[in-house]
């Protein structure tokens, strides 16, 4: 029965043109937007420089990932509860663990065909070098798959936040562009305001753009960190941490159906 969810979960968002062009190209978009404005080479500030488009790619893998696991499901779920198909699902012998392993397996699958596409894109358009030692890609890997575990399981939360389908999207993608700008997606983060670095440190969209950068960018750039490292043994902490708190707040917050 999980299996015919994780397949059904799959083809519903596949079938949802918008939604899915709007989470594959977004990512690609902006990428092709930061590389034609911004010319100029980023320096660690010891000799060493990189493309612009090489420099933000790590921030947009993060935003990309925070889009298809956080977002799509806040957004999905708070829908499906108000129009009722959540309600009638619970009427039905599925087990909940099959609905949300379902939700879980799309996100994963999205979230890897999205980045996959952002990468082929960077390489050939924008000649970003991609890592050639087996430990980045190691790091990229976990990075990955913790940081889209935590940011589906806090998008099944958020989802009870919503008050109606109407007003999900405006609940759910204000505070996510908020917190990009905040975690230096779309700036150089060591030039952020220290108490908004503070702000954005409490999140998992920093430390998970933090560790892309770690697999992107040369060694010398993790100087410019606020710690002067890449702090993976803090990316693995505080992603844990949001996974946890992230299962409590399922637990704690999610209904099938509108009690309001």
């Amino acid at each position: 029965m999980t299996g015919a969810r994780v397949w059904l979960e799959l083809t519903l968002f596949a079938r949802q043109k918008d939604t899915v062009v709007f989470s594959f190209l977004l990512p690609i978009v902006m990428l092709a937007l930061f590389a034609t404005v911004f010319r100029d080479d980023v320096g660690d500030g010891h000799g060493a420089t990189v493309r612009y488009a090489q420099y933000f790619l790590p921030g947009i893998l993060a935003a990309g990932i925070g889009l298809v696991s956080f977002q799509t499901l806040a957004i999905g779920i708070a829908v499906e509860r108000y129009d009722g198909t959540l309600k009638r699902l619970a009427a039905t012998p599925l087990p909940p663990a099959s609905y949300f392993l379902g939700k879980c397996a799309m996100v994963l699958v999205a979230s890897a065909v999205q980045v996959a596409l952002l990468l082929v894109v960077a390489a050939v358009a924008f000649r970003v070098p991609l890592p050639t030692q087996a430990g980045h890609w190691v790091t990229f890997a976990w990075v990955f798959v913790v940081g889209t575990t935590a940011g589906g399981l806090l998008g099944v939360a958020y989802s009870s936040l919503p008050r109606s389908a109407s007003s999900a999207g405006v609940v759910v993608v204000g505070p996510v562009l908020l917190l990009q700008f905040a975690s230096g997606v779309y700036f150089n983060y060591p030039d952020l305001p220290s108490w908004l670095q503070t702000v954005a440190a409490v999140f998992p969209l920093k430390w998970i753009a933090q560790g892309m950068r770690s697999v992107f960018l040369p060694g010398g750039f993790a100087a410019a960190e606020p710690s002067g490292t890449w702090q993976h043994g803090g990316v693995v902490i505080v992603l844990a941490a949001w996974t946890l708190a992230g299962l409590l707040l399922c637990w704690r917050t999610f209904r099938w159906a509108d009690v309001a």
